[in-house]
Formats: C-alpha cells, sequence, structure tokens
C-alpha cells in the first residue's frame, strides 16, 4: 500500500501533475481591466498568485523540473 507523501515535502517527481488555476478581473479604474491569477501545485500545496503569463508559466516550471538531487 502507498502512503502518501505529507504536503510541501515532495521528495522526487511524479509523472504528472495536477494544478488548480483560477483568473479573475480586477478593474482599476473605469475601463482599466487587468487580469489577475493564483495556481496552485495539489500536490505540494505550493502556491503562486501572478498577474503575467510569463509569471504562471514559470512557477509550474519551477514544480515540474528535476531539482538536482532528483538527477541521477
Amino acid at each position: 500500500m502507498n502512503t502518501p507523501e505529507p504536503r510541501g515535502e515532495l521528495n522526487h517527481l511524479p509523472d504528472s501533475h495536477l494544478f488548480t488555476v483560477r483568473v479573475w478581473p480586477e478593474e482599476l479604474g473605469p475601463g482599466n481591466v487587468e487580469w489577475r491569477g493564483r495556481a496552485q501545485h495539489v500536490l505540494s500545496g505550493e502556491a503562486c498568485y501572478f498577474r503575467e503569463w510569463e509569471d504562471l508559466i514559470a512557477f509550474i516550471k519551477q514544480l515540474t523540473q528535476p531539482r538536482q538531487e532528483d538527477v541521477p
């Protein structure tokens, strides 16, 4: 029987990842809207807020690329 790993303490990369992403429009003034968001890695619980799509992509890459200790 597999024992689930505690949140935030991943010892290796799983074969797949699950993220939740929430986006919403933030009204900055009349006719001025900015999209904002929050992403969370479900298994580890790590999360980030973002205003730019590039920040979302960087967060996902950070959590899906092998860490130095994971590379043989």
